[in-house]
């Protein structure tokens, strides 16, 4: 009984708005950029079933396919990944090799913890730079998207975005295993493993 409790209070918390447990400017910050990540997603995912659906509706019934249909799932799956990426950064999503990190003792974690989430920060805004670099070259060329017409630059405006703001999150995550005891994978999220999680 007890455990059915802690389930339905994990799938509440897990829909709540989320809110940012970093102190004052900070947790602004890091709930704005959730919030824009969130409705990112939500709208991405719903605006490519909505195309692909309303796309096969109209090949198969009324025999005429939806001619923008492509090129409209390809830019929303560029929106998507980028956009994502700061999401699972955010929720400590991201993939961890973990087998020095687990042994050391809590002090050098949380320093290397910390060197971590600085380090991977520098690599997202480098990489924030260079596809904005990359953007302003698409733009030079002035080529235009076949069906909708509209210029290729305009399509990759989010990866530099979406570099950005997973580069904002590292950081914030430095900031808060700087500020707290604990050791913190996000800003939110603590390091450990779940106890349902088997090792193999």
């Amino acid at each position: 009984m007890q455990s059915q409790t802690d389930t339905t209070g994990t799938d509440d918390a897990a829909l709540e708005v989320y809110q940012s447990t970093l102190p004052g400017f900070l947790g602004t910050i890091d709930t704005a950029i959730g919030r824009i990540e969130s409705v990112f997603l939500a709208v991405g995912v719903l605006l490519m079933a909505l195309n692909t659906v309303s796309n096969v509706i109209g090949r198969f019934i009324f025999q005429n396919s939806i001619f923008f249909s492509e090129e409209l799932n390809r830019i929303l799956i560029i929106l998507i990944t980028f956009a994502g990426i700061s999401y699972a950064a955010r929720h400590g999503r991201h993939i961890r090799m973990s087998a020095i990190f687990d042994v050391l003792p809590v002090k050098p974690r949380k320093l290397l913890m910390i060197i971590i989430a600085l380090v991977t920060a520098v690599f997202m805004f480098g990489l924030a730079w260079y596809s904005f670099q990359y953007i302003l070259t698409q733009a030079g060329r002035g080529r235009v998207l076949s069906s909708l017409q509209i210029p290729v630059w305009m399509i990759l405006v989010w990866v530099p975005i979406g570099f950005f703001m997973t580069g904002l999150q590292y950081v914030l995550t430095a900031i808060k295993n700087m500020i707290e005891k604990d050791i913190y994978l996000s800003t939110n999220v603590l390091e450990g493993y779940d106890d349902e999680e088997l090792e193999i």
